[in-house]
């Protein structure tokens, strides 16, 4: 348990009691995998699926099913896009108090868990202090007298130049990270709706959010401030239900939350039915598209790869919009009550879809970074029926190694971790389920077994495994 997991392949699924690792090797062009106790043995991708595809199949029907995204499937479309990692959140250089914001940045990035600081923590770190600041140099009344602190005159002028100087480059700095974002959008939306980005991406969301007509909805939550979720979502044709109510200018509401949507089928009496493919969508962090004006939250009609924000910043109402009242998670736009909402209502639904029996929660992207969202994924794991499920590129810093051996519950815990279970269109390929709500297969399936006529595979157990975890969730 003490070897690192950066550049492994870990397997841990079903009844495994610990996880697997495995040596990834090429033979005739293709993939194969062995592990360092049988090296003789190989497992091809297609060996490895009649594991995982039926361990999933099974898991994706739990009673209430969630899907938690980070950077990583933003990174995972934008290679299979041109071949780059997109926007990056590398640290960015002030002029001003550059030490204090580093030093404090890494301080904060440690506690985290993360490691190494990236632009969030300089973010977060240089409002706190351009707020310290503001107040430190506010006049007080000193015997009948306003007078301004510092003392010394020369002090109190530099300091507040420099106050000056931090609040535009903070601003800078937002404009540019924000327009570096959109610039990966636009590098995706350029590929086309027919590039092997959008069709992974799209299959990748339809596998989650094909849930059979007695199954809760999907929940979807991201840590992302882009649009690559929305995108892929407006491709496979999916209904993201949000707390946002309104056209022209949504507006972020606290009471949409049982909000759905059904239909009446032709000649049925009584109850009506869950219209297919559609989800409930949480963006945890904020969306460049959000702001914060005349005491209320609103969406901002910015088109998806947008060169620049500054052109849809809303002009109107009694206070105009720019970029600091944009709400992403580390700009604490206006005060205190601000930074809370609505980020406090987003987690609140967090804990609410996932803290529940019978709960499966499947990680894509998200390296754990967040300890406030790690809290509550802990506190999901302390009732025995729920289930994470953790798939990423690679284990950077060792996170996932540290939060499984943390928490000390592996048989609630399923591992997919190395560059081929997370790269996005081979975990498409092999891995993921296809729609589960697929009636005709099901049929096929039961009309099959009741001539006594063996499946393509021989009957393997694994395909029976299959068979069990989707007819246990069939439509009536």
């Amino acid at each position: 348990m003490s070897e690192s997991w950066q550049k492994k392949h870990i397997l841990k699924i079903r009844d495994d009691p610990k996880f697997r690792q495995f040596v990834m090797t090429e033979e005739g062009g293709k993939e194969c995998f062995h592990t360092s106790d049988t090296p003789d043995k190989k497992f091809t991708p297609v060996e490895l699926r009649k594991e995982i595809e039926p361990w999933l199949t099974a898991l994706f029907q739990s009673e209430h099913l969630s899907l938690l995204t980070g950077a990583g499937i933003s990174y995972a479309v934008h290679n299979l896009t041109n071949n780059s990692s997109g926007d990056g959140m590398s640290k960015k250089s002030f002029s001003v108090f550059q030490e204090q914001i580093d030093s404090s940045a890494k301080e904060l990035a440690k506690k985290a868990g993360r490691g190494t600081p990236n632009i969030e923590d300089q973010i977060r770190v240089a409002n706190s202090l351009l707020q310290g600041l503001k107040i430190y140099t506010l006049p007080q009344k000193n015997e009948g007298s306003e007078k301004s602190l510092p003392a010394n005159e020369d002090n109190t002028v530099n300091l507040r130049k420099n106050i000056t100087k931090l609040a535009e480059e903070l601003n800078d700095v937002l404009i540019n990270f924000i327009n570096t974002v959109l610039k990966s959008e636009n590098d995706v939306i350029s590929a086309g709706s027919n590039s092997d980005a959008a069709d992974s991406l799209m299959s990748f969301l339809v596998s989650f959010a094909s849930r059979s007509a007695t199954r809760e909805r999907l929940n979807i939550f991201t840590t992302n401030y882009d649009r690559i979720m929305e995108f892929g979502a407006e491709l496979a044709g999916i209904r993201l239900i949000d707390r946002f109510v309104g056209s022209l200018y949504p507006i972020f509401r606290s009471s949409r939350l049982e909000v759905d949507m059904h239909y009446n089928p032709p000649g049925i009496r009584g109850e009506p039915r869950y219209l297919e493919g559609v989800v409930h969508f949480t963006k945890l962090h904020g969306s460049l598209d959000w702001i914060y004006q005349d005491g209320y939250v609103r969406r901002i009609a910015l088109p998806f790869g947008a060169e620049s924000i500054d052109a849809f910043l809303p002009t109107w109402g009694k206070e105009k919009g720019d970029t600091r009242s944009l709400l992403i998670y580390p700009n604490e736009a206006k005060d205190r009550e601000t930074a809370e909402y609505p980020y406090v209502e987003l987690f609140r639904d967090f804990a609410a879809a996932v803290c529940r029996p019978n709960s499966t929660l499947v990680l894509y992207g998200y390296s754990l970074g967040d300890e406030h969202i790690n809290r509550i994924i802990k506190d999901m794991l302390t009732i025995p029926s729920t289930h994470l499920v953790i798939i990423a590129y690679g284990d950077d810093g060792d996170r996932v190694k540290s939060f499984y051996n943390e928490v000390h519950r592996p048989a609630q815990i399923s591992l997919l971790i190395g560059k081929h279970f997370g790269d996005l269109g081979k975990l498409v390929e092999y891995y993921l389920p296809k729609p589960a709500i697929d009636r005709t297969t099901f049929r096929l399936a039961d009309l099959m077994r009741a001539r006594g006529i063996a499946s393509s595979d021989g009957g393997n157990k694994n395909n029976d495994t299959t068979k069990e975890g989707v007819n246990e969730s069939k439509p009536d």
